[in-house]
Parts: structure tokens; C-alpha cells; sequence
């Protein structure tokens, strides 16, 4: 029952429930606010937003995490210098925020921290607040970063700022 509820939510939940949600003017400010954030610490952010899983991946079970690590490994985040890399992945249909981290980062943050900065998401989400929510919890990865990866004027933008919307 829990598979087959699944599996109707990431049938009903199309490319166009992703561009509401995702607007081209949110898309544009995350890109900025990612742009903006980066000046201040040596890590790499991404922002990946998939509206739901292929039926196979969602008849599979596969997790929000797993699909993250996948998508971390496929996207090469895990390719900066200073294996500094962070994904932050959306999945609308599960209504899911995972954090993966390189590990550089990994080493200096806890997935504590990791997991409020996904609820600020969520929450938000919950109430529609899509574009809120997410600019504030890029603030809030921001400043975490900027504590424990401090920029040291080293830093060169190696991926790009640009959300990605599958």
C-alpha cells in the first residue's frame, strides 16, 4: 500500500508542478544567493530540485538519499580541489531536502546541522513557501560553511551556481 501511494505521487507530480514550484525568478535568486554565499567560505554548492523519480527508481524504493548520492557522483560535486563540494537535493514528491556533503565538508559539519537547515526547508514547504524557504536555508548553509571552511582568498568558483531543475 505504502508503494503503490508512492507510486501515484511521483506519477502525479510532473515537470510542470516543478517549474510552479521553481519559478524562473526563484531559480534566479537561488542562483544568486549560492553566487553571493560562495564569497564568504571555499566550499562549492549545488542545488538540484527533481520533481519525482522515474516509476522505476519510485517502484524500487529507492530513497531521497540514494538518489542524492547519485546524482552528487553524476553531477561530479565530489570534483573540487579541496573536496569541497555540497549538494543540496530536492525531491518534491516525496517531499524530501538531503544534504550530501564532500569530504572535507563532512569532517567538519554534523548531520545535525545538516538536518535543520532541511527543515527550514520542509517547513516552508509544507506551506507553499518554496522560494523563502530555500533562500533561507542557503543562508543558513552559508553562514555554517563560512564558520568551518572560512574563505582564504584561494577560492576559485569551480561549479556552476545554477540551480538544476530535472
Amino acid at each position: 500500500m505504502k508503494t503503490l501511494k508512492r507510486m501515484i505521487r511521483h506519477l502525479a507530480t510532473t515537470t510542470a508542478a516543478g517549474r510552479r514550484a521553481f519559478p524562473a525568478a526563484t531559480l534566479q535568486a537561488i542562483q544568486a544567493a549560492i553566487a553571493e554565499g560562495e564569497t564568504r567560505h571555499r566550499a562549492e554548492v549545488r542545488l538540484i530540485v527533481e520533481p519525482a523519480l522515474s516509476m522505476q527508481a519510485a517502484l524500487n524504493g529507492t530513497s531521497a538519499r540514494e538518489r542524492a548520492l547519485e546524482l552528487f557522483a553524476h553531477y561530479r560535486i565530489w570534483d573540487t580541489e579541496e573536496n569541497c563540494g555540497v549538494l543540496v537535493y530536492i525531491n518534491l514528491a516525496d517531499h524530501k531536502v538531503e544534504i550530501v556533503a564532500d569530504r572535507a565538508i563532512g569532517r567538519l559539519i554534523s548531520a545535525r546541522e545538516w538536518q535543520a537547515i532541511c527543515r527550514t526547508m520542509t517547513r516552508g514547504f509544507a506551506h507553499g513557501a518554496f522560494h523563502d524557504s530555500v533562500l533561507a536555508a542557503l543562508d543558513q548553509m552559508h553562514a555554517l560553511l563560512q564558520t568551518h571552511f572560512p574563505d582564504d582568498g584561494s577560492r576559485s568558483n569551480q561549479l556552476s551556481d545554477r540551480p538544476i531543475v530535472l
